[in-house]
């Protein structure tokens, strides 16, 4: 290909993108009927798609007679498979978030807007609208041409079974989004008997007539005017980032092709307008990279089909990075400085956000040492410090534990009598005293170590170490 063939500075190269047209975006003034066509891109497409099973079945899935994920506000409790976070432990949850939010900027750098193309909640949802939209009112054109002119009855019909479709998926998402928030058995017992809390019903309104406005009504116009991920992309990319391209230098100057004279133009684009009649958001990207652009990839299928049916070599409209399209020598994605850093902040989230849930314990020691009065000296001579000790249970079940501890000889522990019963997904306190001998004082300090043992239970014993302070030992 031309493109490949010399070396293009990427300045004549934009000039060569302002040369072939100028940006037309769609601010709201005409609605756009994406067309829709098979080919490699939109299977891809669809597949991705399916992952958004998980929101739907995921809060369904029960572990250990209990929803497997349940992000409970109310009792602030985060229920994930076996563990229990709570708001303690929230900066697990942070970590987990962030790694995420840092791979989509990892992804956006190596690869341009792929999520929006292939895994976006509004893309995704806008698609399956469309779907049924071309199912009940025919193809693009057709529908262009029936929305221009009066409606007949038949119209008005298929419009309203549209329109119940597009209510009863949206409202599906809105119940799917309350389930990750509220026991799914719990939610469709209340939702039928009309009695859920006010939250569930507003957060299922919002959702509900949210998915339904944008996308059935909004659809493109939410990707270039809504969306914020939109507007910050643009500072992810570089001319290294693989991206939807056209080749301007192999497809210029366009020329259509007579069908009574086949003649070869002198650009392999015949400006059939395909690649924009299957966008979703309308754009041309024949006229360069654009804000509405998501990399979906539509765009490749259709050309790569005209290119087919006329005998030419695929790959006018492909994947391409810009410094790639002028013939420069493009370093590899994981040579990249940007990547390398993006990289760096995703393995520190990765690693704490593993590490939290490997050491995240059903029991948690915490120890407070009183400070008024430091210490107290006995009449013979021992040294005496309180302790209030809190131990959270962060399991679904009661226990009984017995508190013990481990120090110097002789020393004594006092203010518990027996085993206490900590109760589930609550802090239970206690006030103790440990009395330690003067001998024992070789040092300001002595070290001692409180333990936790469950009846029962032995995995979710814990232990804290602690001090006891003493006199000051000054040298004569």
């Amino acid at each position: 290909m031309q493109s490949q063939e010399k070396l293009i500075p990427l300045q004549q190269l934009d000039d060569l993108y302002t040369d072939a047209g100028q940006w037309q975006v769609n601010v709201g003034e005409e609605k756009v009927y994406p067309k829709r066509m098979p080919g490699r891109w939109r299977t891809r497409k669809l597949w991705a798609s399916t992952l958004w099973l998980v929101f739907f079945l995921g809060p369904y899935l029960n572990w250990e007679e209990r929803q497997a994920v349940l992000f409970d506000l109310p009792a602030q409790q985060f229920h994930l498979f076996g563990l229990t976070v709570l708001p303690q432990d929230l900066w697990i949850l942070a970590a987990i978030l962030l790694f995420f939010a840092i791979l989509l900027a990892v992804v956006t750098a190596v690869a341009g807007r792929v999520f929006c193309g292939f895994f976006c909640f509004q893309t995704v949802w806008t698609d399956w609208y469309v779907w049924i939209e071309e199912r009940l009112e025919g193809a693009p054109r057709q529908r262009k041409i029936q929305d221009d002119n009066p409606w007949s009855t038949t119209l008005l019909c298929r419009k309203l079974i549209k329109h119940g479709l597009w209510l009863f998926i949206a409202l599906l998402t809105g119940v799917s989004f309350v389930a990750w928030f509220m026991d799914s058995a719990e939610l469709w017992t209340g939702l039928l008997q009309r009695a859920l809390p006010v939250e569930a019903w507003i957060t299922l309104g919002l959702f509900t007539v949210g998915t339904y406005s944008l996308a059935g009504f909004m659809r493109e116009q939410t990707c270039l005017w809504l969306c914020p991920y939109a507007r910050i992309q643009g500072v992810m990319v570089d001319h290294n980032t693989l991206l939807p391209t056209y080749d301007v230098a192999r497809g210029e100057p366009r020329q259509r092709i007579a069908k009574e004279s086949p003649a070869v133009s002198p650009g392999a684009c015949i400006d059939c307008n395909l690649c924009v009649a299957v966008c979703p958001t309308g754009i041309d990207i024949r006229q360069g990279q654009q804000p509405g652009c998501i990399t979906c990839g539509l765009c490749l299928d259709a050309c790569d089909y005209v290119m087919d049916k006329i005998g030419r070599p695929r790959g006018l409209i492909r994947y391409e990075s810009f410094s790639g399209l002028a013939g420069h020598v493009e370093p590899r994605w994981y040579l990249r400085s940007r990547v390398w850093v993006y990289g760096a902040i995703l393995l520190t989230c990765l690693a704490g956000g593993s590490y939290g849930l490997a050491t995240l314990d059903g029991l948690e020691l915490s120890v407070h040492q009183h400070r008024q009065p430091l210490y107290v000296l006995q009449s013979d001579g021992a040294i005496q410090n309180r302790y209030r000790l809190k131990i959270l249970n962060k399991t679904a079940d009661d226990q009984l534990v017995n508190i013990q501890f481990s120090g110097p000889r002789d020393a004594h522990m006092s203010g518990i009598d027996g085993p206490m019963l900590i109760k589930a997904y609550a802090v239970t306190a206690r006030d103790l005293f440990v009395r330690v001998p003067s001998e024992a004082f070789l040092e300001e300090v002595v070290p001692i170590t409180f333990l936790v043992k469950v009846t029962g239970n032995r995995t979710l014993n814990t232990e804290r170490q602690s001090i006891v302070i003493g006199p000051s030992k000054r040298s004569d």
